[in-house]
């Protein structure tokens, strides 16, 4: 083949693949590195922001579990155990014998019982006011025993919410809870601090009761005395024959 038909075939060829290859990869392809470098920056730049908005959430998140943390009740309460010993202490003081904690009755016994002994008393009257100041101090010596035992009895259940509610306070959650149990100790105190109360009214009771005793079998005494030195002619001594 001479020069000049392989020439015209490679023409040829040349035009045949120029019309069989699609314009898009005829075209040629321009990279621009600024423009590369620019998106990277902004695809970079889109992708911190992105960060950022999981981090912001994860914060919220986590202040949203420290708030419900925070308003969590205490899963232990100590009310109705305490309110039981409560109770306990005030039916053992509502139980009180004769002359008990009311102003009316206490006026009453001091106006009758344990009022001085009156000369137009009968010797029966005097008696028996003194048998009455007498079993009532029994009486409140015993009540005083009955309320000190029930407040005896009330310390191994204040342990046992003593014990349990340190446990609830050391492993609290949240403020709610570390506040509750805090109210719950001073309320454990309070009732400790009423059975206290509680102990020396009814020690006092049963002090200040003797005491009256005493007092108005004095003041019986010497009416007693009187009677017994003024009556008639009062005692006279005489001769008396007891064997023929």
């Amino acid at each position: 083949m001479s020069r000049f038909s392989r020439l015209t075939a490679v023409g040829a060829v040349a035009l045949a693949v120029s019309f069989t290859v699609p314009p898009s990869l005829a075209q040629v392809v321009v990279f621009d590195p600024n423009n590369y470098a620019q998106n990277v920056l902004t695809a970079a730049r889109a992708l911190q922001q992105i960060n950022n908005q999981i981090t912001s959430l994860q914060n919220q998140a986590q202040v949203l579990i420290n708030q419900a943390k925070n308003l969590a009740n205490l899963p232990f309460s100590s009310l109705q155990q305490l309110q039981s010993s409560i109770q306990r202490t005030q039916q053992l003081l509502s139980q009180a014998q004769r002359i008990a904690y009311d102003v009316g009755q206490i006026n009453n016994a001091f106006s009758t019982t344990y009022a001085p002994a009156s000369t137009s008393a009968s010797s029966q009257t005097l008696i028996a006011n003194a048998q009455a100041r007498w079993q009532t101090s029994v009486a409140a010596l015993q009540d005083a025993l009955r309320v000190q035992a029930g407040v005896v009895a009330n310390l191994d259940t204040n342990r046992t919410q003593m014990s349990a509610l340190v446990t609830s306070s050391q492993s609290a959650t949240g403020a709610l809870q570390a506040t509750q149990a805090g109210n719950q100790l001073s309320a454990l105190l309070a009732q400790q601090l009423a059975d206290l109360t509680a102990t020396v009214a009814a020690q006092g009771r049963a002090q200040n009761l003797e005491a009256a005793q005493r007092t108005s079998a004095q003041d019986q005494g010497r009416e007693q005395l009187r009677r017994f030195l003024t009556q008639g002619a009062g005692y006279q001594p005489t001769t008396v024959q007891m064997f023929h």
